[in-house]
């Protein structure tokens, strides 16, 4: 990735992100939610215009930018569908900038160009149905063979899981933890049930099996035994560039609530000249402002230090509830009308709630941030 990229790149490249959801996401955003249907030719043609390898190498097809590139796709995209966005970010950053990263020049060569065209949909299983927050007491087991491993166990609330062709799937080698690169035609993989969700409709979640699969050597991401490495330095990018897009739906919130504040009257006066509104709108725009800042900067930090938990962790904590407080006002603004399916306000906070349960929950996250800044003042670090 390039570490000197300039504003005025990045100021380019959210404009021309804007114009695509403008032209091509924003006229279905609502259907998507309403349907529960995942726009897969959209999802594509974000690999055509160069989006879902933001972070790879030209060589490979990608931009070869960095993960402020991929917050600001994911900021504009969860701008106008949350849901698109998260499929984006579990594709683009947790799925494939791993590969990437972690994998070999046989793994690289096999699969990256696969992804970052879009031709296949990449999906991270993490998940399981008895660890979801604890991820590491997961059960999956990946037993050791001549040329290879035999993976056995399940994973749940795997986004992307009904559609995706490849899997980077984390299971415990003995008493370590290894990474591998799992294909959907592999014998012994299957999907189970689509998760139909509260919020996030059209981002497809799902459930896969794994019944004695074997997954040679060279589909091995990183070392084997290497895999808490991979696992911690991805959930860190993947915390940081999720915040965005909360940053996303916190904007959509607000500008909701200005246009109705502006337009809605009274007792003959826009309800926005009455100072419990202007409060309202304040906080609103103060919070949304604040999370914007905090999360760029995490993705700065995590960009130069992928283990960087602290900047991570706080990033999704404040991005997430400022989302949720925006999009609740907003429809509070609104008042009983929001509360129905005709404004977009109601889609904004069902998809909100996401935030603070994806990713690690909101109680994780504090856990990692107390952690992380007891360490950091142990070592001499001061406010």
């Amino acid at each position: 990735m390039k570490s000197d990229i300039s504003e005025n790149t990045y100021s380019e490249l959210r404009e021309s992100v804007k114009e695509f959801c403008e032209k091509r996401i924003s006229p279905i955003a609502k259907a998507i939610d309403e349907e529960d249907q995942f726009p897969i030719e959209i999802f594509r043609e974000l690999g055509k215009m160069g989006y879902l390898g933001i972070t790879i190498p030209e060589e490979y097809g990608g931009a070869g930018l960095d993960l402020v590139s991929q917050g600001i796709i994911q900021e504009e995209i969860g701008y106008v569908s949350a849901s698109l966005a998260l499929s984006y970010g579990a594709h683009s950053n947790l799925c494939l900038d791993s590969v990437y990263r972690n994998g070999s020049q046989h793994i690289r060569d096999s699969y990256v160009r696969k992804l970052v065209s879009g031709e296949w949909i990449g999906s991270l299983c993490l998940t399981e149905p008895g660890s979801g927050s604890d991820a590491l007491s997961m059960s999956t087991r990946a037993e050791r063979v001549d040329g290879g491993y035999v993976i056995n166990g399940s994973k749940t609330l795997i986004t992307n899981a009904p559609y995706a062709n490849l899997f980077l799937v984390y299971a415990r080698d003995g008493d370590r933890y290894t990474s591998f690169v799992v294909l959907d035609t592999d014998k012994g993989v299957r999907r189970g049930n689509k998760f139909n969700k509260m919020g996030m409709r059209g981002s497809p979640t799902g459930e896969v099996f794994f019944d004695n699969v074997f997954v040679p050597d060279d589909r091995v991401l990183g070392k084997p035994g290497e895999g808490l490495k991979v696992i911690l330095s991805g959930l860190n990018a993947e915390r940081a560039v999720l915040a965005t897009l909360f940053v996303g739906i916190a904007r959509r919130a607000l500008d909701a609530a200005l246009d109705y504040a502006i337009s809605r009257k009274q007792g003959g006066r826009p309800i926005g000249d009455y100072e419990l509104i202007q409060e309202k709108l304040a906080y609103m725009y103060t919070k949304v402002e604040t999370s914007k800042m905090l999360s760029y900067r995490a993705l700065r930090q995590v960009q130069n230090n992928p283990m960087d938990s602290l900047n991570s962790a706080a990033s999704i904590m404040y991005a997430a509830e400022v989302s949720e407080y925006v999009s609740r006002e907003a429809l509070q603004i609104h008042g009983g009308i929001g509360y129905t399916r005709d404004m977009v306000v109601e889609r904004l906070l069902r998809d909100s709630i996401l935030g603070q349960i994806g990713a690690g929950t909101t109680e994780i996250r504090k856990r990692v941030i107390s952690k992380a800044l007891v360490k950091r003042y142990k070592e001499g670090w001061k406010p």
